[in-house]
């Protein structure tokens, strides 16, 4: 079956989450995606080795349905690699600061002066134009600069996501920028830049937080686990482990009161709306604790759920994979890669299409794998291309 995506090519100089997983995406919705790798391997090939080769999980996990050409487009030969490459391209996908950019021929001026209607997606920590856009920044950077890393811990003692919220996040922004930019082209004809930032991404991911404190000042504090406008809301021990619970709204707390067998708190001013409950989560947590102490993290769960209240078990990754409803859908895929003792599961693509699904046709890519093939589809020659090998360019 044909992609949504089936006869678009994209160049990929992604590196780490945020260019790779945008990639991955328009690559899982049918677009040809080449990665253009370091000739030794990029950085982010090699975080947490698992495969022989020196793999790591998240650059197998990013980097399926892609091609891999090794290329130096700092020497002339791969820089006109480069220029025909994007001739034949329709996205160029970079998250490399705009100077690097420049210096590699990937700025938006020499792409459009190369191919008029290229679209080129650009990923950068805090945007360009702003005193901090030439500094350098992940992820962790990002989350607190726009406030979520302060919100994050307890007060004092702040703490960021676990997981890269704000690469992920950045990177399917990116991706829908990018459809929307072809879409665009479909119309007009033109091309254009699209620009995607971290900082930008957790902004507007807690802007609830930031645009309360612009209107009323609060300057909250942090709050843990806890929900600051609704409760109870929080995570709680029970004998074997954890469940995470969140009442949120009037007919959840009315049935938690009546769990409780506190059925006084319905008339409680202290508990009177979401917003009550949240100024007042610590009493909640308090008693949903008390609650849960001497109970299994089944029989919570259980109990909750016949009583419709929303909750979940904190697992661990190993207790993930454990799991009846994970195993049960099809959120995870097993894919095979030269030089691991079995095969490593994936994620499938995270938005589901009924008639046009994303799919995963083919796995990462071995470093260089493609690059003989690309290059004699661009023309090449087996001299010219011994020549480009010897010359380190390819």
């Amino acid at each position: 079956m044909a992609g949504v995506l089936d006869g678009v090519r994209v160049l990929d100089f992604g590196r780490y989450i945020a260019g790779p997983f945008c990639g991955m995406l328009l690559g899982d919705m049918g677009a040809e995606v080449i990665r253009i790798d370091k000739l030794a391997g990029s950085e982010d090939r090699y975080l947490v080795p698992v495969a022989e080769s020196g793999e790591g999980p998240l650059f197998l996990a990013l980097n399926r349905n892609k091609m891999s050409l090794t290329l130096n487009p700092m020497k002339p030969e791969g820089r006109e690699v480069v220029r025909k490459l994007v001739e034949t391209a329709d996205v160029v996908i970079a998250n490399l600061p705009q100077p690097t950019l420049k210096a590699m021929g990937i700025d938006y001026d020499s792409l459009k002066a190369i191919k008029p209607d290229i679209i080129l997606t650009t990923v950068t920590a805090y945007g360009n134009g702003g005193p901090y856009s030439e500094r350098v920044g992940f992820d962790g950077v990002a989350q607190a600069l726009a406030g979520a890393t302060y919100m994050g811990g307890h007060p004092g003692d702040p703490m960021k996501s676990f997981v890269p919220f704000a690469d992920f996040g950045t990177a399917t922004m990116a991706a829908f920028g990018t459809m929307s930019a072809l879409l665009d082209r479909e119309k007009t004809g033109k091309g254009q830049l699209v620009e995607g930032a971290l900082t930008r991404t957790v902004m507007a991911f807690n802007i609830s937080l930031i645009a309360e404190e612009a209107l009323k000042s609060i300057d909250r504090p942090a709050y843990g686990n806890r929900g600051y406008s609704a409760g109870p809301s929080d995570v709680f021990k029970t004998t074997d482990g954890a469940v995470m619970v969140q009442v949120v709204g009037q007919p959840l707390f009315e049935r938690w009161a009546n769990l409780m067998g506190e059925e006084s708190w319905l008339n409680d001013p202290r508990f009177a709306t979401d917003m009550d409950r949240g100024e007042n989560g610590e009493l909640l947590s308090a008693r949903m604790q008390m609650w849960c102490k001497d109970m299994t993290t089944k029989e919570v769960l259980d109990a909750l759920d016949e009583a419709r209240i929303p909750c979940g078990p904190v697992l661990s990754a190993k207790q993930v994979l454990e799991d009846p409803h994970i195993k049960a859908m099809d959120f995870l895929q097993d894919m095979d890669f030269p030089g691991l003792d079995k095969p490593i599961p994936v994620t499938t693509t995270p938005v589901k299409l009924s008639r046009t699904p994303g799919s995963i046709r083919k796995p990462t890519a071995t470093l260089g794998e493609h690059t003989y093939s690309i290059l004699k589809d661009l023309n090449y020659t087996d001299e010219q291309i011994e020549s480009m090998k010897k010359a380190r360019a390819v």
